[in-house]
């Protein structure tokens, strides 16, 4: 069995889903689903992987088995001792955060462009 289809298996299974039931939210067919689950199928696709990231709300450094620790990476523990506070994204819902990561794509995006 694949560290991706362990992983995926294993949070399915916290939130008591079916392979059916995640097959659906993912949009493949659930015999897919058995086959990454089982390490059957390899080289699953980035845009599967991403996709079962969002849905559990992990990272896809831990679906990939680079990390334990499943929280995404604006959900790690600072580097400091204390966290700075333009950093503290508690309470903040999934649309949220969709507009904190577009700001900073656009401003990634700006410092790229010639003035």
């Amino acid at each position: 069995m694949s560290v991706v289809g362990k992983r995926i298996k294993w949070l399915r299974e916290q939130k008591k889903w079916s392979q059916l039931q995640l097959a659906e939210k993912l949009g493949i067919h659930n015999t897919v689903l058995s086959r990454i689950e089982s390490g059957e199928k390899k080289g699953v696709d980035y845009y599967l992987i991403s996709h079962v990231a969002d849905i559990f709300e992990v990272s896809t450094d831990f679906l990939h088995g680079k990390t334990d620790n499943p929280a995404p990476f604006w959900q790690h523990a600072s580097v400091r001792e204390t966290q700075a506070p333009f950093f503290d994204l508690q309470g903040l819902n999934e649309s949220d955060l969709a507009e904190i990561k577009n700001h900073i794509e656009y401003l990634k995006w700006k410092k790229k462009t010639p003035q």
